[in-house]
């Protein structure tokens, strides 16, 4: 798929992170990107530098989802280009079950929190996926035979999760195990799906923590070693969209780190 002002894109959680700089990078070859997002005064101003459109989305609601691209699309036309970087965690991290050392009392993990941490990532995914395919099913293909274009965010939680993240890793798990079979569903269409597996990231969530802590991690990470940047998985997304043989993989971005248990 070749990148110019003919073609649009939707990138969920855009307004900040790995979201924002493949928004930036598109827009940079002219293409006309809508973010998706809850914060909308970030996602508005991001939107107002690269001339593109925000719209305020929960990507655990369809009746947010469905306004959203329908609001990009009345600016922009049918997108081609789908990115979800939208995702995030519920309660923080806890064991499947633990013992209080002091109390010896047992506790579960809770369920409600699991829950919402697949409906946010893997769910949430897989609702933008469905929505944006069937419109890219209007499309006439390009000259490749592309119609359109899919790039989700797992985490390499979904091959090494640590202790206490049995929610994350499970719904990043399920966004990779969705990746091919969304490949091949939509393959006689001319709609690729691929995935990155982002490994320890310099993105807003570990913004507030302190340089020694980012220092590090960093240290962790055989080469380089150091924190990825976000441009980086903006390369490889565009290396997804752009490249037409590129289709139902899924790709760890993370300098070859392997995550210890804890």
């Amino acid at each position: 798929m070749k990148l110019d002002n003919t073609i649009s894109a939707c990138i969920t959680g855009g307004a900040s992170g790995m979201g924002e700089a493949t928004a930036r990078l598109l827009a940079s070859f002219g293409v006309k990107v809508a973010l998706f997002d809850l914060n909308e005064e970030r996602g508005t101003a991001v939107a107002k530098e690269i001339g593109g459109i925000f719209c305020k989305v929960d990507v655990m609601s369809d009746e947010a989802v469905d306004a959203g691209f329908d609001k990009a699309r009345a600016a922009h036309g049918q997108e081609r280009i789908l990115v979800n970087c939208a995702g995030g965690g519920f309660g923080g991290p806890a064991k499947t079950v633990s013992r209080d050392k002091a109390t010896g009392e047992i506790k579960r993990y809770n369920i409600s929190n699991y829950q919402k941490t697949l409906e946010l990532n893997l769910v949430g995914t897989f609702r933008c996926i469905v929505a944006s395919a069937a419109g890219m099913l209007t499309l006439d293909p390009l000259e490749d035979g592309d119609r359109g274009a899919i790039v989700n965010t797992a985490s390499v939680a979904a091959k090494d999760g640590q202790i206490g993240q049995a929610a994350y890793a499970s719904a990043k798990a399920g966004i990779v195990g969705l990746t091919l079979v969304a490949a091949r569903d939509l393959s006689n269409d001319g709609i690729r799906v691929n995935t990155i597996l982002p490994g320890i990231f310099d993105t807003p969530m570990l913004g507030r923590a302190p340089e020694a802590l980012k220092a590090s991690l960093g240290a962790q990470v055989p080469f380089p070693k150091r924190l990825g940047q976000v441009q980086e998985y903006a390369h490889l997304a565009h290396t997804m969209i752009t490249n037409g043989y590129f289709n139902g993989e899924h790709v760890r971005l993370d300098g070859a780190i392997r995550m210890a248990p804890r």
